[in-house]
């Protein structure tokens, strides 16, 4: 059950190797916006050089097998989790989303000392299992968290989630309410109402039509042509970097540096955690099981109330950026409304100090 990473020497030796062979393209056409191609040459280059020549994934490695994990087989599938007990304390699962890891909520343990947590990768994440076979939706995933808490002696617990954790810890509280103290949601995924607009939900819809129009090319990719797609993220580290990057970079709430959020070992963390464990591919068939559903749920349909105690964090560069108004319609057991006042897609990330704030506020209701 225990786990540990032992990634193998000749593993970082062919990384290393790909990266310097790499095959760059030209620079793309000068543009006032540095990214509106993608992630500009300069930058990825850079990025490239250091993750062969400077970045040191064995002391990544070390520092996370100081943290306790288990790999637990589920539903027939091995899924893999850090799991820190602090003394039968209240119990919180963490779901991470696409393209992120558990590496999202390591800074955030260290001030969860009132809880025990437990973070599980997703199925085709990371070190869980590759799922085979058709099915592995966000509905079955909850089943799976429900049978992995249960497997580690906790009859109830906390979800929280964000990204596809958001979804499957929604499908927790529709599937399984009486297991869960409450479900804390980054942010809660509801349709709008579009009428009588506030100026902040004129703002969020506008915002949302813009992330549709111009940043949701990678979603379809991935909802339509995973395995088309997955060749070239698991042959190429510079590839695979590039995809994952230009989401942090789009996603994250910075100015312009996105150093002055996350450092580069941040996020070679997680782009390496993508390379050795081959998943750029199977990650992405995620979005065929479950994109359409889920994206109904914040566009045009949430016809189902889910009514266990709700806390929901609406970080300020976020989309969707639903109101509480929104919100309520589904979730009408609201208890912890917060809206931090920095962070983007990835609070737990970019803000952990913020987002346990939120996440022990939120507790404290329970």
């Amino acid at each position: 059950m225990s786990f540990r990473i032992a990634t193998p020497p000749d593993a970082l030796d062919d990384l290393r190797r790909r990266l310097r062979a790499t095959r760059w393209p030209e620079p793309a056409p000068a543009t006032a916006d540095a990214w509106a191609h993608g992630v500009p040459l300069d930058y990825l280059r850079s990025l490239t050089t250091y993750w062969a020549d400077g970045y040191d994934w064995c002391a990544t490695q070390d520092r996370v097998n100081q943290i306790p994990q288990v790999r637990i087989t589920i539903d027939g599938l091995d899924i893999h989790a850090l799991h820190v007990r602090n003394g039968g304390a209240m119990p919180v699962l963490l779901t991470h989303g696409w393209p992120g890891s558990f590496f999202e909520y390591e800074a955030a343990l260290e001030k969860l000392k009132g809880f025990d947590v437990v973070v599980p990768s997703l199925p085709g994440y990371g070190f869980s299992g590759k799922p085979t076979t058709p099915g592995w939706d966000i509905h079955r995933i909850a089943r799976a968290w429900a049978d992995l808490m249960t497997a580690l002696g906790y009859p109830r617990f906390i979800a929280q989630g964000s990204d596809w954790g958001t979804s499957i810890s929604t499908s927790l509280a529709m599937q399984a309410p009486e297991r869960l103290l409450g479900i804390h949601l980054v942010p809660p995924l509801v349709a709008p109402i579009r009428e009588n607009l506030t100026p902040a939900e004129a703002t969020s819809l506008a915002d949302l039509a813009e992330r549709e129009r111009d940043g949701s090319g990678y979603s379809a990719m991935h909802a339509t042509r995973p395995q088309t797609l997955g060749y070239s993220l698991v042959d190429s580290p510079a590839g695979l970097c590039a995809w994952i990057v230009e989401k942090i970079w789009s996603w994250a709430d910075h100015d312009g540096d996105l150093s002055t959020v996350l450092t580069d070992d941040q996020i070679l963390d997680d782009v390496t955690l993508y390379w050795l464990t081959g998943t750029g591919a199977s990650s992405a068939r995620l979005y065929r099981e479950s994109i359409a559903e889920v994206s109904r749920w914040f566009t045009s349909e949430t016809t189902d109330t889910v009514r266990v105690p709700t806390g929901c964090t609406i970080f300020p560069k976020e989309v969707p950026r639903p109101s509480r108004r929104w919100a309520e319609r589904r979730f009408p057991n609201i208890v912890h409304w917060g809206e931090p006042p920095r962070g983007g897609h990835f609070g737990a990330w970019e803000q952990p100090a913020l987002f346990v704030e939120e996440l022990k506020a939120f507790a404290g209701h329970l």
